[in-house]
């Protein structure tokens, strides 16, 4: 009774919900997502330093996360690199002198909190050209407008960032007496103007007072209450905003500081000041306002203006734009057409006209019908990551948002199951489903920022070298059965990987090795089909007439698992040191390594126009990295699929319908060698003290054990962040973004193979002839990508 329930639930839905009416309803929801984003950004504003500077939230206890954008921690090398030939300036009290040991430390963490704490303290890094000095003025008062006011002199040179705050010792020294702050009114009116006049020519920040934990006080500092530090930071942000009277305060209020404290001063050793995370956070915020425009990191978005379009972005916006005008152009006379042809009633016999046929739709409007739609869900993914008007958040991970929907889409699984007919290993169903699971696996793991946790990130390994697996395993069998080495066959396959990248490589201004997975798919794949289709051709009907093309079929395995081999170690290993960060290149999973030799794979990838294709950042280092990590799982799944295939073709493996492919002594044995392989693996991985350790040894033992989209329009800032078009409801946003993403992802796919069909035709002579012009277009696109790089340096 249940059952029958469900599944006239199940043809209800259908009837009434279908994959057409789910992305009407995606697209309404996104532009409605994109009126609400738009009218809250005219009414709020559109400065995301301000909101950096002024709200945000703690995820977790220690990770702090401002509104709307993202917040990027700045490492050694990339402060020295921002604040090359800089002065930065810190005037005020004990707690703008512990901002200016937070700060410092971000450029030098060995630098110490010694000397005599009511003086100024002076830093400089030489070689980087740093100067970051603490000037100590405790109170807002004559002797801090005289150090001021000499920095606005032309004579003199001026600090580039000028970080001033002070109240808490007019609030000691004068017992919190009215006075006391009526004094420090007029004491700011008459600093503000100078502040301006700074303003105008460097950076400036003041500080507001950070609330004090009244219980901790000590007996002389128990007159600082929170009601009288409200009081001191409501005049100075008054006096500050009405300092200048016909535009808005080029001083920038630092209030942010406050939010942070609200959280964290009961942590406080004496109730007045910060304990040191606390500080270290006030501390990256003022690096990210600052460095963010000059470095631009991809995840730091808050202080970054959207990034200028390109020659070839403003091509492609042409082109998308023409195709909607010419789709829009063949829809017209074909429903004018469609009119005319209805079918219409005799006047003199009563009956109606048999209507006329419709012509088949034309490759042409086919054409342009995708490239209409594709136009409009390339708008989507820049409106989602480049232009600025949705929000953007960190990353956050906890064992909670990992596994939880981990376990809730098991769960689910189990309610969903479909019975099949192929009984084969690894039949095309059953690897189908094998790749969906990984996908919502690995979807999960990036939003969920689990590659923070190390035995996640390599069970998550495990699953990539199990897709790239499959890879060798499927197009093996299809070579060796099919010995169909056709350039149709390999041009669907191209086409079909890399339309969407490369479309995403003009439209978002990115290289192709940045989407890493599709050119190691890719370069797998011709891999596979240059070893099987070079001479001599060996397919399983010429090795059935003679066994001896088996041995020369595995001859020619060694040679790639030895071409393989050599390519591997003639690059010299990824060397793990403690070098500085600044004298090698880093990529995400190996924080601490460089290449000390140039080996033939970085020669042989590092030719033009190869480079173009590989190179990230200039140079192969990345591409390095992602080929070397399951660099053996492919020959593996070759190799299984050649002995698989062989010793079916031999009738030494039976696969008849419901019959068992092995005893069920073999497949209980085979199913405890599997556990006992996993568990093991797991906790291999579980005790790796670090990733680089892991990734040493995965290629290893990882033959023991949707994608592309998600970059752009799920997660945000490239993969770094997460997108968010419902602020303030993480569980709302989440299902909003991930069924836009999944109707998205659904349309591509249908575009792809539409245009696999148009692009790709079967007849040779015509296939070349697109070859030739998708030769040119690369050509073109090569030749522009590097006027661009030249413009730009």
């Amino acid at each position: 009774m249940a059952a029958l329930a469900y599944n006239l639930g199940k043809r209800e839905i259908n009837h009434y919900f279908s994959v057409r009416s789910a992305k009407v309803l995606a697209l309404v929801a996104v532009l409605l997502l994109a009126v609400c984003h738009l009218a809250s950004r005219r009414y709020r504003g559109n400065d995301s330093c301000e909101y950096l500077l002024s709200s945000g939230r703690f995820l977790g206890e220690k990770v702090w996360q401002p509104h709307s954008c993202m917040m990027h921690k700045y490492k050694i090398s990339e402060a020295k690199n921002c604040l090359v030939d800089k002065h930065i300036a810190f005037i005020g009290d004990s707690r703008i002198r512990q901002l200016f040991y937070s700060f410092v430390k971000i450029i030098n963490p060995q630098f110490k909190e010694e000397g005599n704490k009511h003086e100024n303290i002076p830093f400089e890094d030489k070689i980087a050209s740093v100067k970051v000095d603490f000037l100590w003025h405790p109170e807002v008062n004559g002797s801090m407008k005289q150090c001021i006011k000499v920095w606005t002199e032309d004579s003199v040179a001026k600090p580039h960032v000028i970080v001033a705050g002070a109240a808490t010792w007019s609030i000691k020294i004068h017992n919190g007496s009215n006075e006391a702050l009526s004094q420090y009114k007029m004491n700011i009116t008459s600093i503000a103007p100078l502040l301006e006049k700074l303003a105008k020519t460097s950076d400036v920040y003041w500080v507001l007072q950070d609330p004090v934990y009244e219980d901790l006080l000590s007996e002389n500092r128990k007159m600082i209450t929170n009601e009288k530090i409200d009081a001191y930071n409501e005049a100075a942000v008054s006096i500050l905003n009405s300092s200048t009277r016909n535009s808005k305060s080029h001083v920038k209020v630092f209030s942010v500081s406050k939010l942070i404290a609200q959280e964290t001063i009961m942590e406080s050793l004496d109730g007045l000041h910060l304990p040191e995370s606390s500080r270290e956070t006030s501390a990256m915020i003022l690096m990210n306002v600052y460095c963010n425009k000059i470095l631009k990191p991809v995840d730091g978005s808050c202080c970054q203006p959207r990034p200028p379009l390109t020659l070839i972005q403003k091509l492609a916006a042409c082109f998308f734009t023409l195709s909607i005008v010419g789709y829009l152009i063949f829809y017209i006379i074909h429903r004018n057409a469609h009119r005319k042809n209805k079918p219409c009633t005799d006047l003199e016999s009563g009956e109606e006209k048999k209507n006329i046929i419709n012509p088949p739709v034309s490759p042409l409007e086919i054409f342009l019908q995708s490239f209409c739609k594709l136009g409009l869900i390339m708008a989507y993914f820049y409106m989602c990551d480049r232009a600025n008007l949705f929000m953007k958040e960190n990353k956050f991970y906890t064992h909670s948002t990992f596994f939880i929907p981990i376990i809730y889409i098991l769960v689910l699984g189990v309610f969903y199951n479909e019975n099949t007919k192929e009984t084969k290993v690894l039949n095309r169903e059953q690897t189908d489903e094998w790749k969906g699971w990984m996908q919502l696996v690995i979807l999960i793991y990036h939003i969920s920022g689990a590659s923070t946790f190390l035995p996640v990130y390599m069970h998550i390994r495990v699953l990539v070298a199990a897709y790239l697996f499959q890879t060798g395993y499927g197009h093996f069998s299809y070579f060796w059965v099919k010995g169909d080495f056709g350039i149709h066959r390999v041009c669907q396959v191209l086409f079909r990987l890399n339309f969407l990248v490369v479309v995403l490589c003009i439209v978002m201004d990115r290289p192709y090795q940045f989407y890493y997975f599709v050119p190691l798919v890719t370069v797998w794949f011709m891999v596979i089909y240059v070893t099987l289709a070079l001479w001599p051709q060996i397919t399983q009907k010429k090795a059935n007439g003679n066994c001896l093309w088996h041995f020369g079929l595995l001859l020619k395995l060694a040679f790639l698992l030895l071409c393989i081999c050599f390519l591997a170690y003639s690059q010299t290993s990824l060397m793990f040191r403690n070098v500085p960060k600044t004298s090698a290149p880093s990529f995400p999973d190996f924080p601490d390594c460089q290449i000390n030799k140039k080996g033939a794979f970085e020669k042989i990838f590092s030719l033009w126009p190869l480079s173009k294709c590989f190179e990230l950042k200039g140079n192969v280092y990345e591409w390095w990295f992602r080929w070397r990590l399951d660099r053996y799982v492919v020959f593996h799944g070759m190799l299984f699929a050649f002995i698989y295939l062989a010793l079916q073709k031999r009738q030494i493996l039976s696969e008849g319908k419901g019959e068992p492919l092995f005893s069920s002594k073999i497949s209980n044995f085979l199913l405890f060698i599997s556990v006992v392989s996993f568990l093991t693996y797991s906790i291999w991985a579980s005790s790796c003290k670090n990733k680089a350790q892991c990734n040493e040894l995965h290629p290893s033992v990882s033959v023991v054990q949707l994608f592309i989209c998600q970059y752009h329009i799920w997660l945000a800032a490239d993969t770094r962040g997460i997108l968010v078009l419902i602020p303030g409801n993480p569980m709302l946003n989440i299902i909003v973004s991930t069924f836009i993403f999944v109707c998205v992802a659904h349309e591509i796919s249908q575009i792809t193979n539409d245009l696999a069909q148009i692009i790709i035709p079967k007849d040779n002579s015509s296939l070349l002839k697109r070859l030739a012009c998708i030769a040119a277009f690369f050509c073109g696109l090569l030749i522009l990508s590097s006027i661009q790089d030249k413009s730009r340096h």
